[in-house]
Order: structure tokens, then C-alpha cells, then sequence
């Protein structure tokens, strides 16, 4: 088990996963400044509050925050869009990776069948 545990740890994939998640909480960071910095005071702005929290209403002495749920939204929107962006980059670059990989296993043996045939 131990030696299993070992195998598993030392897999490049392991590795790359820890360093991508290690990536991915410094850049929540960024993208968590810039909404709160730049986006939620233009909201604000807009509403007319000095902060998009205080959008809402009271029912009693209770307050129905919609400025939360429309930040929450927001986040969602712009983490999901800034994903999109990677994720559309890094297919971009696999492609070009795969196409400069040269020819397929299959397309080598067809030329080696080929090669042996004309001899």
C-alpha cells in the first residue's frame, strides 16, 4: 500500500494538479480584487449606494440583500468568462502542439508497409 501511495504521488499528474490548484487560489485573489475594486463600486455607482451591498430592501426589521445576490452573480459570471478564456487558450496551443507533432503511428506504419511493398 505504501509503495502504491508512493507510485501515486510521484505520477506527473499529481503534481501538475497541485501546482495548477496552487495557481488557480493566487489568481481567485486577482480576479477577487478586481470585483471588488473596480466592478462592485461601478454597481454601487449605479444604484445610487455607496456600497452594493446596501442595495435591497427591509421587510421589517429584516433586510433582503439583492446587491449579494447580484455580486454573487457577478462572480460567477466573470470567474466562468476568465475560465473560458484559459481554457480556449490552452486548446489553442494544444492544437498547435498537436499538429507539430508530426505523423500518427498509423500514418508511420502505412509508410513502412509502403517502403517494404516497393522493395
Amino acid at each position: 500500500m505504501l509503495k502504491e501511495f508512493k507510485d501515486f504521488i510521484n505520477k506527473g499528474d499529481v503534481i501538475t494538479v497541485a501546482v495548477g490548484l496552487v495557481m488557480a487560489l493566487y489568481f481567485k485573489t486577482i480576479i477577487d480584487k478586481v470585483i471588488e475594486g473596480v466592478i462592485t463600486p461601478i454597481i454601487a455607482a449605479i444604484a445610487g449606494k455607496d456600497s452594493y451591498t446596501n442595495i435591497g430592501f427591509d421587510i421589517g426589521d429584516a433586510r433582503i440583500s439583492i446587491g449579494l445576490v447580484i455580486g454573487a452573480v457577478i462572480d460567477f459570471v466573470i470567474v466562468a468568462f476568465i475560465l473560458f478564456l484559459i481554457v480556449k487558450a490552452y486548446n489553442k496551443v494544444k492544437a498547435k502542439d498537436d499538429a507539430v507533432a508530426g505523423p500518427t503511428e498509423v500514418e508511420l506504419l502505412t509508410e513502412i508497409r509502403d517502403s517494404l511493398k516497393a522493395r
